[in-house]
């Protein structure tokens, strides 16, 4: 499923207009990830929670030549599913 089918998928189960349902969605992800932006986390009860990691920095090879590189220490997103979600797709 992408962006358009999950708006549609929404403005159906809701009784919106696609505009609208499409604004919801974008006002979902820019909440998201403006909370991760700022170091927070974002639970949704049933679903599953978004967090922020820290990579550590580490040395890597570079597969052409073999040479070692420096890989930059580096925060990343992370979902985890919550309960509901893993019983629905089970």
């Amino acid at each position: 499923m992408n962006k358009s089918e999950l708006v549609s998928a929404v403005a159906n189960n809701s009784g919106l207009t696609k505009s609208d349902a499409e604004k919801a969605v974008d006002g979902v992800f820019d909440a998201i990830s403006g909370a991760l932006s700022s170091g927070g986390e974002v639970r949704v009860v049933g679903f599953g929670s978004f967090s922020v990691v820290d990579r550590k920095a580490t040395t890597g090879r570079n597969p052409r030549t073999g040479e070692a590189i420096q890989i930059p220490a580096s925060k990343r997103p992370k979902f985890k599913a919550g309960k509901g979600l893993k019983q629905a797709v089970n």
